[in-house]
């Protein structure tokens, strides 16, 4: 099946808004009355909306994030393995069961389980930007954002006082309860899952939080100061650990915060991993006679010495003149490759001057010409 995350180019914690705004921005570029007669465009822009279809539907995108199927998990069809069910991509039975009962194999057959699950707050992913020189160098930015934190009040619990929480009648303060699971190719199988009542914390709430409502947590707004190390390069991200959103509950902890760097281009600098590279004009008399030319570099500009009789597509390759290695030691170089530019008009008199010219200079200084006239004419 395809990954409707990839079609729409959306990541697994992106927000509702973000996949509906991922869903227009690329219906609008595929919709056939903008592709008339576009066999490709017409079947991107079905794929897009099927994608959607899944992503926007909370049941069919939570099948596909838990089965990698909008409808569920299968156990009917013609796959390998007991009663037809196809354990391919599970690493064993005990990997099954606890992909479809979130649960281990002691719990399945009515053991408690020794193991404790610890909810897990979602990931958040934003973007900033940052200069060509930024990037080189390294730089302090303050980014902004919202995020979900642990009620200050009722330290994630929901309930407005200890005494506003009560056990939970359904699982006896269990936090699981055994259920009866028939499948086909085992019987009837008692297991042990979480309490759909109090949804596995053995408490349940009689009066909330008035500050968060019951739901433990409050969205808040963040001011984060990020190190952006030097030689980081474009579309890479930096994830820092534990400052997403924390999950819901007074034990859940944080996900984790990933920055999506975008780094400007520079007018001259080309960048490939840590070397940068340029393209340097120069008159014909520049090459002839040798000059100095002030060429950019990280931090500024330096003067680049061109030798007399440089050649068009010198390459000069300066060490060091790189980018920083990222989170490493050493640095780059920085190669210039010299064009020499012929001038498109000269006048009668330069002209005369430059026929004078040529005549003066001894013809076995031309080595390409002359061995290019000696397999021609000869």
């Amino acid at each position: 099946m395809t990954n409707p995350y990839e079609v729409l180019g959306v990541s697994k914690n992106a927000s509702a808004d973000e996949i509906k705004s991922a869903y227009r921005r690329l219906a609008k570029k595929y919709h056939p009355d903008a592709n008339p007669n576009n066999k490709s465009a017409e079947e991107k822009f079905k794929e897009i909306n099927a994608a959607y279809e899944i992503l926007s539907d909370a049941q069919k995108k939570a099948n596909f994030d838990r089965f990698g199927s909008a409808d569920g998990p299968s156990f009917g069809g013609g796959g390998a393995g007991f009663g037809g069910f196809d354990f391919s991509g599970f690493g064993g039975i005990g990997d099954i069961f606890e992909n479809i009962f979130n649960q281990d194999m002691d719990g399945l057959f009515g053991r408690r389980s020794g193991r404790t699950r610890t909810a897990r707050g979602s990931d958040i992913v934003i973007d900033t930007d940052i200069s060509f020189e930024e990037s080189c160098h390294g730089v302090t930015k303050n980014i902004i954002f919202n995020r979900n934190e642990r009620c200050p009040d009722c330290h994630g619990t929901g309930a407005k006082d200890d005494n506003s929480l009560q056990t939970c009648s359904y699982c006896h303060g269990a936090g699981q309860v055994k259920q009866t699971q028939r499948l086909s190719a085992f019987g009837v199988i008692e297991n042990v899952v979480t309490c759909p009542v109090c949804h596995g914390s053995g408490k349940v709430i009689t009066e909330k939080c008035k500050t968060c409502n019951g739901k433990a947590s409050l969205k808040k707004q963040v001011s984060y100061k990020v190190n952006i190390p030097a030689g980081i390069n474009d579309g890479q991200t930096l994830t820092i650990t534990g400052e997403g959103n924390m999950a819901a509950g007074a034990t859940g902890i944080s996900g984790d915060l990933h920055i999506r760097i975008h780094v400007a281009k520079h007018p001259i600098l080309m960048r490939e991993d840590f070397d940068l590279y340029m393209e340097l004009p120069i008159t014909f008399t520049q090459a002839i006679l040798g000059t100095k030319v002030k060429i950019p570099v990280i931090g500024g500009t330096m003067d680049l010495e061109i030798p007399a009789n440089t050649q068009n597509g010198t390459i000069r390759r300066l060490h060091g003149k790189g980018v920083k290695k990222l989170r490493s030691v050493g640095t780059g170089d920085l190669i210039v490759k010299i064009f020499v530019e012929m001038p498109k008009t000269v006048d009668k008199r330069t002209a005369q001057l430059l026929q004078a010219l040529d005549t003066d200079i001894r013809a076995d200084s031309y080595k390409k010409v002359a061995s290019y006239r000696s397999k021609v004419y000869n």
